[in-house]
């Protein structure tokens, strides 16, 4: 038996609260957004479907009442404002950051050993201030974000190779961000042989700059942020810590000496189960790859110097 609060029931909300619906991930699953009457709409929409796709988890919707959040097992903050057509992640973060901060400071009142999943953008940012500002230790505060990417990095290898994507392999590293994020195509395989023994540098290249604006594309075609993959996302993530799956997954955690960095949050290959995020893998990378995590590093710490700047830490 598990409860999970998903806050912001936007489409990335709603969408995450919908998978854990219906893959039965918790037994109750609570949506709260300030809004009123969105939360109790969607979670209705998403009640009124439980006959039809066989599901009998407990969805409820509320406005701005955390009391109905309370001994959540884990808590998802998606709430925030969604980035617009040539907005940056980074231009969210004077509006994202106030948001950010209040929720986590409600939730945590009712909910004190939670796990918290952060989804809000800019979102190594985000996850840095949701730590810094709840004291809670940092398997306990972490980020959503290489999931999503690493999820699209695939799909545009796959894609490339003609290949199933259940038969591809591949993981996008660092800041979560159209010129942060490191898709680690060296490391990328198809069914355990690397993928550049079946694809051109060329080609590879291409599926690399296609993962990096993965976001952007989207949001030029949907005039907002995308919302069924990062939804999914985070329910998959969800999913690991619920059932204890240790499993593998990019995830945005607080570095102390992994990878030569600290006083960060940034994404990694990250053990995550019922503890939150476990263990930090720290893989070899190559003199390229290095150079790339720390200029990401390295513009993750300027969007987080934008905290202190606005009085936000």
């Amino acid at each position: 038996m598990s409860k999970v609060t998903v806050i912001g029931a936007g489409n990335v909300g709603a969408t995450c609260a919908n998978v854990l619906a219906m893959r039965k991930i918790a037994s109750e699953v609570v949506l709260i957004d300030i809004k009123e009457g969105l939360s109790e709409g969607k979670m209705l929409d998403i009640y009124q479907t439980s006959t039809l796709v066989g599901f009998d988890t407990k969805v409820t919707g509320v406005t701005n009442d955390y009391a109905a959040t309370a001994n959540s097992d884990v808590v998802v903050i998606t709430s925030g404002v969604p980035r617009k057509p040539g907005m940056t992640r980074e231009e969210l973060i004077g509006v994202n950051a106030g948001i950010v901060k209040a929720v986590m400071g409600e939730a945590l009142k009712h909910s004190p050993g939670a796990i918290y999943l952060i989804v809000a953008n800019p979102m190594d940012t985000m996850t840095y201030l949701a730590l810094k500002s709840s004291g809670l230790p940092a398997a306990r505060v972490f980020g959503m974000g290489g999931q999503l990417d690493s999820s699209r990095f695939r799909c545009y290898l796959a894609k490339a190779l003609g290949a199933s994507m259940s038969d591809v392999d591949g993981m996008v590293i660092g800041g979560h961000g159209d010129t942060t994020m490191i898709p680690l195509v060296e490391k990328a395989s198809y069914r355990g042989v690397p993928v550049c023994k079946f694809a051109s540098a060329e080609v590879l290249g291409n599926v690399v700059a296609d993962t990096m604006v993965g976001g952007a594309t989207l949001t030029g075609l949907l005039g907002t942020s995308a919302w069924y993959a990062p939804g999914a996302a985070a329910a998959s993530v969800v999913e690991a810590i619920v059932f204890d799956q240790k499993k593998v997954i990019p995830s945005c955690v607080s570095l102390d000496g992994q990878y030569g960095q600290k006083d960060i949050c940034i994404g990694v290959p990250t053990v995550i189960g019922r503890g939150g995020a476990e263990r930090v893998i720290e893989m070899e990378l190559s003199a390229d790859e290095k150079a790339k995590f720390e200029a990401s590093a390295a513009a993750v710490r300027k969007t987080n110097d934008v905290l202190k700047e606005i009085g936000a830490l």
